[in-house]
């Protein structure tokens, strides 16, 4: 005969409540069950209970300060399809995975061609990173320009660049997609030589850092700014059919295309 399910009296509900342990409810009767059943000891009971409640809190926690640093909530590494035909360098995908970089203050150069997965794997770095209790904060090039060049017109640009000067990752995704003029091109190359060494900038881009100089508007800050970017940068260059494309409903597999003899490599 089946064991009846453990009952929960109301007095210890508001206990629990009271000492904001409200959400252990959610899994006591199963966790009280499996105590029974497999003979634990108090203090074991209590330290499989509040092992799960620090893990949902954790992950709690993480989803509010990803939500916060503007990550998509769906880019993380666990929802990667690692079966698309997309080729990368895993090597140094894995070291990055570790990141290390963040910690040595380097930069990651994320480059390809439109779809293959350059902001989804930019913002798994990125969640990573906020589970391990880093600040980060990840935008779009040009609305972060825009953003700062708004904040001119109330004063609030010095605050607004030393918020991205602080974080210990920002994330600038789709890098000089389009040309930058005077005031863009020094809001850039401040906030590269501010960070130079000392925190970590991801940075996805659909042209190669040669071409970044001809869409910048002043060549020498444009040339300071780029050479401190990548002097400190691994890069990471994806390769292969459209990663959205992929993921489109009913649609068959693509033979991906040859690879390419560039490898992704970091530079010193």
């Amino acid at each position: 005969m089946t064991a009846p399910a453990p009952t929960i009296s109301p007095e210890l509900k508001a206990l629990l409540r009271q000492v904001k342990l409200g959400r252990c409810l959610d899994t006591l009767p199963e966790r009280l069950a499996l105590a029974r059943t497999g003979g634990m000891s108090h203090a074991e009971f209590l330290e499989l209970v509040l092992a799960d409640e620090v893990t949902r809190r954790e992950t709690s926690s993480a989803m509010v300060r990803a939500r916060a640093a503007g990550l998509e909530p769906t880019m993380c590494l666990e929802n990667w399809d690692d079966t698309s035909a997309v080729n990368y360098d895993r090597q140094t995908w894995s070291e990055l995975c570790s990141l290390r970089f963040i910690d040595g203050g380097h930069n990651v150069v994320v480059m390809g061609p439109v779809g293959v997965g350059k902001t989804f794997l930019a913002s798994a770095l990125g969640h990573a990173a906020v589970r391990r209790r880093y600040s980060v904060h990840f935008e779009r090039c040009d609305r972060m320009l825009r953003r700062l060049r708004a904040s001119r017109l109330d004063n609030s640009h010095d605050a607004e660049v030393r918020k991205l000067l602080r974080v210990d990752l920002l994330i600038v995704d789709d890098f000089a997609l389009q040309p930058l003029d005077a005031v863009d091109t020094a809001d850039v190359y401040e906030l590269i030589v501010e960070r130079h060494r000392s925190a970590a900038t991801v940075v996805t881009s659909n042209r190669e850092p040669v071409e970044w100089l001809g869409l910048m508007a002043d060549p020498l800050l444009a040339q300071s700014a780029i050479d401190r970017l990548q002097s400190a940068a691994y890069e990471l260059v994806l390769e292969g059919e459209s990663y959205r494309r992929r993921q489109k409903p009913g649609l068959g597999p693509i033979d991906p295309p040859p690879p390419s003899p560039r490898s992704s490599r970091r530079r010193r």
